[in-house]
């Protein structure tokens, strides 16, 4: 936890210093070593937050993007009876995790039912086997209605008349093709392939943006299709995703 209550103000660690946990109410230690980032951790178990992880420096920074009031807000879950602290919770209502390491698609889907409003910042660097492919043209395109996108590493389409007779020998398309090739390709949108997927990922209904540093993030997007979805990318840049949900004059 990057926050306690220290004689009832929500403060960060400080070496020495005692405080009480602003969800459970129990005493937490200051942990202000030279390894791991400064923290507090809760004196003896207690049952605060089982969806909890250790907080990483990458946790810490994207934490630092927002205001203080935004960082690690508490809500007591009935079900479970116990606290859950989102990473940021802002003014508009939204919660916003940042996950590092793997989740569970029964953890995921149990945070999507508990915050209304979420959208989770996912550590990309962590990904194995994944890799930003070509641009796109925008996949909803209006020239694009009566096609459909090929799951493959070669950007490739067949006709939505085939898929729907499940021709087996669909002419495939490229973009080079006289019916494609007038279709301008964008720098928003990106094919990618990910070869041990995290299935969590490719079942989550939540808005999810995918961090490989640098300015951008990538927000993973769904076209549904007849044959079967397409899975893709759209490149969003980090100062317009602060602008949007980090700035507390902009909601």
């Amino acid at each position: 936890m990057q926050y306690a209550l220290l004689n009832g103000d929500k403060t960060a660690a400080l070496k020495g210093a005692q405080g009480i946990c602003i969800g459970c109410g129990k005493k937490v230690i200051a942990k202000c070593g030279v390894v791991k980032i400064h923290h507090w951790a809760h004196s003896v178990a207690a049952k605060c937050d089982s969806w909890w992880e250790n907080e990483t420096i990458w946790h810490r920074e994207w934490k630092e993007k927002f205001p203080v009031d935004f960082r690690e807000v508490n809500f007591f879950d009935d079900h479970l009876q116990e606290y859950h602290r989102a990473d940021i919770h802002t003014n508009a209502g939204i919660t916003i995790e940042f996950q590092n390491s793997p989740i569970t698609l029964h953890e995921l889907q149990a945070r999507e039912a508990f915050y209304p409003k979420l959208i989770w910042i996912v550590n990309g660097l962590k990904f194995k086997g994944f890799k930003i492919l070509k641009a796109l043209p925008h996949p909803n395109h209006p020239a694009l209605e009566n096609y459909e996108f090929r799951n493959s590493e070669h950007l490739s389409m067949i006709r939505k008349t085939d898929a729907l007779r499940q021709n087996a020998n669909a002419e495939v398309l490229n973009f080079y093709h006289q019916d494609l090739k007038n279709i301008p390709i964008t720098t928003a949108f990106y094919a990618f392939s990910w070869r041990n997927p995290h299935l969590a990922w490719l079942n989550v209904v939540c808005p999810v943006f995918i961090d490989f540093g640098g300015h951008f993030l990538y927000r993973l997007r769904t076209r549904y299709q007849v044959s079967e979805n397409y899975r893709y990318l759209q490149m969003v840049s980090k100062k317009s995703f602060m602008a949007k949900y980090g700035d507390s004059s902009h909601l």
